[in-house]
């Protein structure tokens, strides 16, 4: 059932992407106000299902609102010759699987890698303290050669606000934001990811 899901998912983001994956804006500045770069964390206040004790890093967060991907939300594993041959990519000698996972209700069939810093494309976007992102095919056959990041997450989808929309939820008890580190981002016990990065804010305090 997870396969097929899957199947579908990345039949329909070729469909829709074109020759890439999904491209954003360049960051901002980081500035006392901006929360780049960080995790935000769902509170038992927020009610919005789409959200549920989600933790979601933080990609872009400035004057004009903020964007990021949710990390603990697997969708699956998927063979990764399967997504390659479905982005039209080679597959010659390509084994094993890519995990797949959701990473928020807007733009559902645009994909993102999320991945330590040790991999570059020209269109590479290096977010803050070795963890960058990556919108370009190219890096889903790199990962597949075994010639891509130490640490990566490939997701469709992502969490967007407009401006002040964000600072406006965490106000209300909605979010609780904390540090962030590829450690836990790429931790693959996404069971207890919520758990371990609300504990975060308790050893702030």
């Amino acid at each position: 059932m997870v396969s097929r899901f899957v199947t579908a998912i990345i039949v329909v983001a070729v469909a829709t992407a074109g020759a890439g994956l999904s491209r954003v804006g360049a960051a901002a500045g980081q500035d006392g106000r901006w929360l780049t770069g960080q995790f935000l964390v769902a509170t038992e206040k927020l009610r919005d299902p789409r959200f549920d004790h989600t933790v979601i890093y933080l990609i872009q967060h400035d004057a004009d609102g903020a964007m990021g991907l949710v990390v603990n939300r697997p969708i699956g594993p998927m063979p990764v010759a399967q997504i390659l041959e479905a982005f039209g990519l080679d597959t010659h000698g390509v084994t094993g699987d890519l995990h797949v996972h959701y990473g928020g209700p807007v733009q559902p069939r645009r994909g993102f890698v999320l991945h330590t810093a040790d991999y570059t494309e020209p269109s590479t976007r290096i977010v803050r303290d070795g963890i960058a992102m990556t919108a370009e095919q190219k890096i889903l056959s790199s990962i597949a050669r075994g010639k891509g990041p130490r640490q990566s997450l490939f997701a469709f989808g992502y969490a967007g606000w407009a401006p002040d929309q964000l600072e406006g939820e965490i106000r209300d008890g909605g979010w609780i934001t904390v540090p962030a580190d590829a450690t836990l981002l790429f931790d693959p016990d996404h069971a207890r990811k919520w758990e371990r990065a609300t504990a975060r804010l308790r050893i702030r305090l």
